[in-house]
């Protein structure tokens, strides 16, 4: 099965198609509602200012080429103060439609890894910068987590472990691309395919 390690080259993401299976390696951030919303109120819609500059730079070295990934993961937290991942399923990520496209955008994401597809807007964005939607196996939340080989750190814990911002790297975690850079989404194909079959059977 073809591997992508990130930093992720837009040659490499121009060369996926929605229905290509792929491992994930390298560096990725976690991220959901809380970690989205602070994103766009305190780094994209105004300066970033004050305390925040610092987290802001290691975003955007981190972001770069790099992938999201719509998780809220159980923590275990280890004497030594080290941290590991018990699970680490996928949450649904329409609810971040209204912020993903500019963070697409402004950190120049390559990947956003989450379980139910997204809207309009996501798929513009990819279109544009190139970047995927990649969708994780819902339900297997103690089996993706065993490719989660390291907890390198944490941004945001106040938020609370589920919507904080965890660094983590991965070694051969199995996604399929279900939204491409060439204006493909499988989502989008999907429901119109069931709202046909619908008006058949209501008819």
């Amino acid at each position: 099965m073809p591997e992508l390690t990130t930093p992720i080259s837009d040659e490499d993401i121009r060369s996926l198609k929605a229905g290509d299976t792929v491992y994930l390696n390298g560096v990725i951030v976690t991220g959901r509602d809380a970690a989205h919303k602070f994103m766009i109120e305190h780094f994209i819609k105004q300066p970033v200012q004050g305390d925040e500059v610092e987290l802001y730079e290691e975003l955007k070295k981190l972001l770069d080429g790099g992938v999201i990934y719509h998780c809220g993961p159980v923590v275990k937290t280890h004497e030594d103060g080290s941290y590991s991942f018990v699970a680490a399923g996928p949450t649904t990520s329409i609810r971040e439609e209204v912020y993903q496209a500019d963070v697409i955008r402004h950190f120049n994401l390559k990947g956003v890894i989450g379980k139910g597809g997204m809207g309009s807007k996501t798929l513009q964005a990819c279109q544009e910068q190139p970047a995927v939607y990649l969708h994780a196996i819902g339900g297997a939340a103690s089996f993706i987590a065993q490719s989660v080989k390291e907890v390198l750190g944490v941004y945001k814990l106040e938020f609370g472990v589920p919507e904080a911002m965890w660094v983590i790297r991965v070694e051969k975690f199995p996604v399929v691309v279900t939204m491409d850079s060439h204006g493909t989404s499988l989502h989008a194909t999907i429901e119109a395919q069931s709202k046909e079959k619908l008006a058949e059977l209501i008819g």
